[in-house]
């Protein structure tokens, strides 16, 4: 293949993106280093670079990029499904302090020139696709920055696409951000996950009473 040929993506799968957190805002970027620098010295480890996450599920009827974002930003259609609140659930019912969840047919990644390993292919089975797809708009929208579930981590657009991933039956344990990288809230997602499998596990085990 010459440098020049265009790279043509399956058909049918799920990708997996990593972002710089902060990338294309320097105010973000900022806030992030101030985070992981505080969170280093808690937790007397060396600084990490942090990543956000986002998806894309190609299937024959479209391509449909997965991600949380401020629900302010932008105008125009995008797929929203779900939004939750930004800090405390009171002042979620300010638009300025709601986040939106998206399942964007033929959607855009901001600035996902920026992205590291990236895509990452997590499946080929279109079953995994279709599942992920309908379970977007079920996702739990707990508040952002918070931990009201006792997970031991913060909720956050990591925490979405890694409870994604798990309940889409995918091997989530073996997703990894890039090295020497961190992507805070990915736990959570997973714990939640790992939670809302085990009620109907339990409730067959036990029966009726």
């Amino acid at each position: 293949m010459s440098p020049g040929d265009a790279v043509i993506p399956p058909a049918r799968g799920v990708d997996l993106f990593w972002l710089p957190l902060g990338a294309g805002g320097h105010s973000v970027r900022l806030n992030g280093l101030v985070f992981e620098a505080i969170a280093a010295r808690l937790q007397h480890r060396g600084r990490a670079d942090l990543y956000h996450s986002a998806l894309e599920v190609h299937l024959p009827g479209g391509r449909f990029v997965i991600e949380q974002a401020p629900a302010w930003r932008q105008g125009g259609e995008r797929g929203v499904v779900a939004e939750g609140p930004v800090g405390t659930r009171a002042a979620g019912r300010l638009r300025l302090f709601r986040y939106e969840v998206r399942r964007w047919r033929d959607g855009v990644i901001p600035d996902v020139a920026e992205a590291v390993e990236s895509p990452r292919r997590l499946s080929d089975d279109p079953r995994h696709a279709r599942r992920l797809l309908e379970l977007v708009p079920n996702v739990p929208t707990l508040a952002w920055g918070r931990d009201e579930l006792g997970t031991g981590e913060m909720w956050n657009s990591n925490s979405l696409i890694s409870w994604l991933i798990a309940r889409s039956d995918l091997d989530v344990e073996s997703v990894n951000p890039p090295a020497g990288g961190r992507a805070p809230g990915w736990h959570a997602g997973i714990v939640v996950a790992n939670r809302q499998r085990a009620i109907p596990e339990r409730a067959a085990r036990t029966g009726p009473e």
